[in-house]
């Protein structure tokens, strides 16, 4: 991808309840027709920093890869670029900045349990002294990480040419000391990390007879620099189930990590301790009826704190009433309409996936229907609803036998909140207009042709929510076909959307399928 432009080069919002056409911008790790894709290097996690400038992403191999933005930042002045006619940048574009391992595969021998390596969410910390600060964590451990620039040094100006060697007492060539290391090349075109091994180097060094006349000393110099990643703190030993989420606090200085049934509280400088502040875990575990699915920070208000459960219900808790938060603040949650239920009700109103809007006043919800946008000052209904997998509810006993039913689809919010987005099956995912008369619901494809399967579905209002249709029959009005997707193709349950971002600025979306990461913008 081209870069240039000085400016920021954000893409302007789209006006509210007009719908936005998405065009590919970039791919990293595209497969080659026929390639077959490892389990190691698929897609876990997907973040974007709080300016939009760095991208992380995490895999189930315990990999953490960095990308850059790279638009606006032309060497050359504004008044240069201006006298080139040269174009600005019409959305963020980025490149591969570095990657490093960040879990290794353990085993629990107390419990004779393995521990995946895999990346299950990645956080971005605030920036200090130009190093770059994230979390990580797998099942168990969370690490911070610090990445920054590192001069690399080299020596010149030897006493002992370092290319000769003695040969029958002539000096023909010494070798100065070194050792064997390994280093990460950029990455290959189809976004692939290439590594080598460097060979070892002798460690002798052979003086010539007699010695050298002058001696003097080497000059050290540095021409380069590269990203390196250091550890600096690792919080573990605080769960027992696995972790599903960490978010990070408002004041800079602590964190949530939440598992099935606690929520822990940390401070980022002390490892060794957290204080738990949610505790849902019966005296009987006969008696448990939920568990946490997923828990994140207010945004800008340090004491509260949303946690969804598999129940259906959102939690709004306010840490200034008690030490252990056992009583919530609020309770979101939807009721069921009479006689609804159904075998599937339960598990397909899960929420596996919960992110409060930049301003605090709108939590999205994810469960495995629909999206759900809840106003905090509104605890008996969302204010809109979006249906994401309707055209599925025929299917759910097929889906419920191949464990299709228990995925955990992320969801995000554009940082106006004007727009709400979600995957789904066959690498699709979707866009919905979230303000009251907006009728934008696109659908498009993980693919640089996204809009060969795009669907702009008309929205249906009711009385208080905003009800988004995805059906579709051949005659692309209402009905579903039960052997066919929301576009008319075949189901393709093995190519699952779990993961994406929106950018905190632009209307910028990456979404990772399975080991690719795509980027459009409109």
């Amino acid at each position: 991808m081209t870069s240039g432009g000085e400016g920021a080069g954000v893409s302007a919002p789209g006006a509210p309840g007009q719908p936005l056409e998405w065009k590919f911008s970039q791919v990293f790790g595209e497969r080659a027709a026929g390639e077959e894709v490892q389990e190691v290097d698929i897609i876990s996690a997907i973040e974007f920093d709080k300016s939009g400038e760095h991208l992380a992403t995490g895999d189930r191999g315990g990999r953490v890869v960095l990308f850059e933005r790279t638009d606006g930042k032309d060497l050359r002045s504004r008044r240069e670029l201006e006298r080139a006619d040269y174009p600005t940048p019409r959305h963020p574009e980025y490149r591969y900045s570095t990657e490093f391992q960040s879990h290794e595969p353990e085993f629990d021998y107390l419990k004779s349990l393995e521990i995946e390596e895999k990346i299950n969410k990645i956080r971005w910390c605030q920036t200090a002294n130009g190093a770059r600060f994230l979390l990580s964590t797998n099942d168990k451990t969370i690490k911070l990480w610090k990445v920054s620039e590192k001069k690399l040094k080299n020596v010149s100006n030897l006493n002992v040419d370092p290319s000769a060697r003695l040969s029958n007492g002539n000096l023909v060539g010494t070798s100065p000391v070194q050792s064997s290391k390994n280093y990460v090349s950029p990455r290959s075109s189809n976004g692939g990390a290439v590594r080598r091994t460097l060979p070892p180097i002798s460690t002798e060094v052979v003086f010539p007879p007699g010695g050298i006349p002058s001696l003097h000393l080497p000059t050290v110099w540095s021409h380069e620099t590269a990203l390196v990643a250091r550890c600096r703190r690792v919080y573990a030993n605080a769960h027992a189930y696995h972790i599903n989420s960490i978010s990070n606090n408002s004041d800079c200085e602590t964190y949530i990590s939440a598992d099935d049934l606690r929520i822990n509280l940390w401070n980022l400088e002390v490892s060794d301790q957290s204080f738990n502040i949610v505790d849902i875990k019966p005296v009987n575990m006969e008696d448990l009826t939920e568990v946490i699915t997923s828990a994140e920070f207010h945004p800008s208000h340090c004491n509260m704190l949303a946690y969804s459960s598999s129940k259906g219900t959102i939690r709004l808790i306010d840490m200034r009433q008690s030490a252990l938060c056992d009583r919530h603040a609020k309770l979101f949650e939807e009721q069921e309409p009479p006689g609804s239920r159904s075998f599937f009700t339960e598990i397909i109103a899960s929420i596996s996936d919960i992110k409060f809007a930049r301003g605090g006043r709108y939590i999205l919800s994810r469960d495995y229907m629909t999206l759900k946008l809840w106003d905090v000052n509104m605890e008996a209904a969302p204010v809109a609803t979006f249906k994401v997998h309707e055209y599925l509810r025929p299917k759910l006993c097929d889906l419920y036998e191949n464990d299709c039913i228990f995925d955990k689809f992320e969801c995000c919010l554009s940082g106006d909140g004007q727009r709400v987005a979600t995957g789904s099956y066959s690498n699709l995912f979707r866009v919905f207009g979230a303000v009251p008369g907006s009728e934008e619901a696109s659908t498009l494809e993980a693919s640089k042709s996204p809009n060969r399967r795009l669907v702009q579905t008309p929205l249906r209002s009711g009385n208080r929510l905003f009800n988004v249709r995805g059906r579709r029959d051949n005659r692309g009005r209402g009905g579903d076909s039960p052997g066919s997707d929301i576009n008319g193709g075949q189901y393709d349950f093995t190519s699952k959307l779990l993961h994406l971002a929106w950018h905190p600025v632009a209307n910028v979306i990456a979404c990772a399928a399975s080991n690719s990461l795509y980027m459009y913008y409109a």
